[in-house]
């Protein structure tokens, strides 16, 4: 089994991923590595002795925000995969956690699977494939040395968790609650590279206070914690065979 070399980074919200790419030293790569008119940003350059490539799904056309949701991330992942070709994906990111599951504000989470929450299908085997679950890449090692927490991500297009929602989040067991991950792993699973994804809370879904205050509040705070966080993976994972993770 070849060594991990060329490791690609996916954060949706460009606020989440700008103090990762400084303190790599990345930059951005101009004219984009991506054909079309996908507003994907690509900051490139070397870590150590592998090649990092934080990728953002860009602003999106006619609204004046980031791109966040699993389409944008399912099309900014194909063409990671495709053109960039990474021996490893890390989707990297600010989500939220479950006070019922001993999550808490800072906390960075190590996904150990990705399922869905608002495709609720209620039809034989459409059912299975709505929740759609996907096993995120073993790293027992990578686990034991960072201490980060373990849990299922479970992705929904929507920042608060109505009723519905919530009844789900509980059945798929999780521990994080986010936008994008499932959608990646979705695409990981077609090109069959390994994903890793990497999770700061930064609102309690299960708490007292509305979610996108807390959301708001904790953003910076939970972006320098990825930054943290994020090295420390890529630093591990960086010339070792994926076996030994």
């Amino acid at each position: 089994m070849a060594p991990v070399k060329t490791i690609a980074v996916i954060i949706a919200m460009k606020a989440e991923a700008a103090p990762l790419v400084e303190h790599l030293g990345l930059k951005k790569a101009e004219p984009s590595p991506f054909p079309g008119p996908i507003p994907a940003e690509v900051f490139s350059g070397a870590v150590g002795d592998a090649t990092v490539h934080v990728c953002c799904n860009g602003e999106a056309k006619g609204f004046g925000v980031d791109s966040v949701g699993t389409v944008p991330a399912a099309l900014t992942a194909y063409q990671i995969c495709e053109h960039l070709k990474p021996d490893l994906l890390i989707n990297a990111g600010t989500a939220g956690g479950f006070k019922a599951m001993g999550g808490a504000i800072g906390d960075v989470y190590l996904a150990t699977a990705f399922k869905n929450h608002d495709r609720r299908i209620p039809i034989p085997g459409f059912d299975a494939y709505g929740v759609g679950h996907a096993d995120a890449a073993p790293c027992p090692a990578l686990r034991l040395e960072t201490g980060f927490k373990p849990g299922v991500v479970s992705t929904g297009n929507s920042l608060n968790a109505p009723d519905v929602d919530v009844e789900s989040l509980k059945k798929n067991e999780a521990s994080v609650k986010e936008m994008e991950a499932a959608g990646i792993a979705h695409v990981c699973a077609m090109f069959d590279v390994p994903l890793l994804a990497v999770k700061a809370i930064t609102d309690i879904v299960d708490g007292d206070k509305p979610t996108q205050d807390e959301f708001l509040e904790n953003l910076g705070a939970a972006a320098k914690a990825l930054q943290g966080a994020v090295p420390k993976v890529i630093e591990f994972v960086a010339g070792k065979e994926l076996g030994a993770l």
